[in-house]
């Protein structure tokens, strides 16, 4: 009897540890720690199983991988990280920003523009030449190239190309926006610091149509005003 339950207790470690071993698909979402923006176009390595993939526009990203598995994240300007996989869950990376001093915006938001003309550089070093949106004209009998636009509409390089122009639109929007309303502005009109910044800097985030005409002198005068309406916020919560 005692021998049977032993017998029992064994298989089902076995089968436990089975279980355990299976693969499963990890969802997961990369966001930049401090700002709470999310990560496109980062890197994620299974170091187990070497399979990798990338970040969505909107930071989110899946990945086979089992319980205790290490995933090893990358993003350029953005320290690497490190994270044990110890639940089938969804899983929220935070990455650091390499340095912690504030860059200018100008200057920042030319680092970013520059790295996504890179991407598209090697998108089109890949062979896709039309970002996925090949002119009719490739279908012409006389000098087109029927191959190419079928391989423009149908090929995983183009289709990464078409993604990535939807977010480079969306990017190319932010910046223009950061000019107005960044975090190195914000600290020089408003009182704001720590999570109250930073809950600020989500809130209060205009939009482009908001920008589009604005001097220094309104991005100035709607920090302020807005500034002034948090706080307020902040006081009657308290």
């Amino acid at each position: 009897m005692k021998l049977l339950k032993a017998v029992l207790l064994l298989i089902i470690l076995v089968q436990g540890l089975k279980i355990k071993a299976q693969d499963f698909v990890m969802k997961g979402v990369v966001i930049e720690k401090g700002s709470n923006v999310r990560v496109a176009l980062a890197a994620i390595t299974n170091l187990r199983s070497k399979m990798g993939t990338t970040s969505n526009d909107i930071g989110m990203f899946q990945l086979n991988a089992r319980i205790g598995d290490t995933l090893f994240i990358q993003k350029k300007n953005l320290n690497d990280q490190k994270v044990v996989v110890n639940t089938d869950g969804d899983l929220v990376v935070f990455l650091v920003r390499g340095s912690t001093m504030l860059a200018e915006v100008t200057v920042k938001g030319q680092t970013k523009k520059q790295e996504m003309e890179d991407i598209k550089r090697d998108l089109r070093h890949n062979g896709s030449f039309f970002a996925g949106k090949p002119p009719l004209i490739l279908l012409n009998p006389l000098g087109g190239n029927p191959i190419t636009f079928f391989y423009e509409l149908f090929g995983k390089t183009p289709a990464r190309a078409r993604k990535f122009n939807r977010y480079y639109k969306k990017e190319l929007s932010l910046i223009e926006v950061d000019k107005f309303f960044n975090k190195s502005l914000v600290l020089k009109n408003t009182t704001l610091t720590g999570k109250d910044l930073d809950k600020f800097l989500l809130d209060y985030y205009p939009t482009r149509s908001m920008t589009i005409n604005w001097s220094n002198y309104d991005a100035v005068k709607y920090i302020k005003e807005s500034a002034k309406k948090y706080t307020d916020t902040l006081k009657h919560t308290n």
